[in-house]
């Protein structure tokens, strides 16, 4: 067996006593990220029962999770990712790249021209430590769902997203703010302080 490097035994020693991992694993979430969604939810009133939800970059599950238990049985979550999700009530699960047409057209066709009242998403690239390849592919991911909120968002919809501030997204926010009401930069007490992660929180949207 490979020797573990000496920064992921400190990942794994920093993993293994995390206040979050050890409360995801009580309540029965996936994930800690479970933790951040809740904190927005919380602060801003983002799930009501009856809604219609997109859950982007969702696996392991804990976002879709947490939105499917705040609807309570009222109203639908679409997740879709590009590795495997074990089956969450509530949720429709699309296995795929969301960069690709296929996995977007069966989104698509689970939606049915529904209009959406949230738009989230998680998707992060993997990364690599450098900043110049890292800040781009964060970027692509954030315009994607921004594009994908722009077709299925209903008017005075909410979209929220992860992001990496950067090169480049001075503009991504500019583009944001034209398309909603208020935007906000959000840092959850359940992200790691270490991490350099902010989720965008846009609502009302705006038809252009």
């Amino acid at each position: 067996m490979a020797k573990r490097s000496k920064s992921s035994e400190r990942w794994l020693k920093e993993h293994a006593a995390d206040q979050y991992v050890k409360r995801a694993r009580k309540e029965g979430f996936r994930s800690r990220a479970a933790f951040k969604l809740e904190e927005l939810d919380a602060a801003e009133r983002l799930l009501k029962p009856g809604m219609l939800v997109v859950d982007l970059g969702a696996a392991p599950g804990g976002w879709s999770q947490y939105a499917a238990k705040a609807l309570n049985g009222k109203g639908s979550v679409f997740a879709l990712d590009i590795l495997p999700m074990e089956a969450v009530s509530g949720v429709e699960f699309i296995l795929g790249d969301f960069r690709e047409p296929e996995p977007l057209e069966a989104l698509r066709s689970l939606l049915k021209g529904r209009p959406i009242d949230l738009v989230m998403s998680d998707m992060a690239p993997n990364m690599s430590g450098i900043d110049a390849v890292d800040q781009p592919r964060g970027l692509d991911l954030a315009e994607l769902a921004l594009e994908f909120s722009r077709e299925v968002l209903r008017p005075g919809g909410v979209f929220l997203a992860k992001v990496f501030q950067g090169a480049g997204f001075d503009g991504y926010l500019k583009a944001v703010r034209a398309e909603f009401a208020t935007v906000r930069m959000k840092k959850p007490l359940a992200s790691r302080a270490r991490s350099a992660e902010m989720y965008l929180l846009a609502t009302g949207r705006r038809i252009l």
